[in-house]
């Protein structure tokens, strides 16, 4: 049995390893490990981003990566080799303006919030 390591040093084992991370805000990156510090910032190599829309998918190479450890929701090693599908410029068409409208919904929801007294995130009066 493989002693346990707490925190990020767990990912120890994951260094130059091909993995897959999900971020808070959805987005799903293969890449291999190249390091990582004890806030399990993590720095990927030969990095894809696989774009889901509906039941459609496909890749977009994004070469090294940084991602701050806070925005990762999932992290886990991938055994197989990974099959790149490039995205279709249709699908990515159509996830661009998926995007676009849930920003646009989201910035109305935050006025019709501060209109009714509370405050817009991040802004100086927005304080613990």
């Amino acid at each position: 049995m493989d002693e346990y390591l707490p925190g990020s040093a767990s990912l120890v084992d994951m260094v130059d390893q091909q993995i897959l991370v999900i971020l808070r805000d959805g987005r799903h990156f293969y890449g291999h490990l190249r390091t990582y510090d004890q806030f399990a910032n993590l720095v990927l190599h030969d990095t894809i981003e696989r774009i889901f829309y509906g039941s459609e998918y496909g890749d977009q190479e994004r070469g090294t990566f940084l991602v701050r450890g806070e925005n990762v929701v999932l992290l886990g090693q991938v055994e197989q080799q990974i099959e790149f599908k490039q995205i279709e410029q249709d699908l990515l068409d159509r996830y661009q303006d998926h995007q676009r409208k849930k920003q646009l919904d989201k910035k109305a929801k935050q006025q019709k919030l501060y209109t009714l007294g509370f405050c817009e995130d991040g802004l100086e009066n927005d304080a613990y």
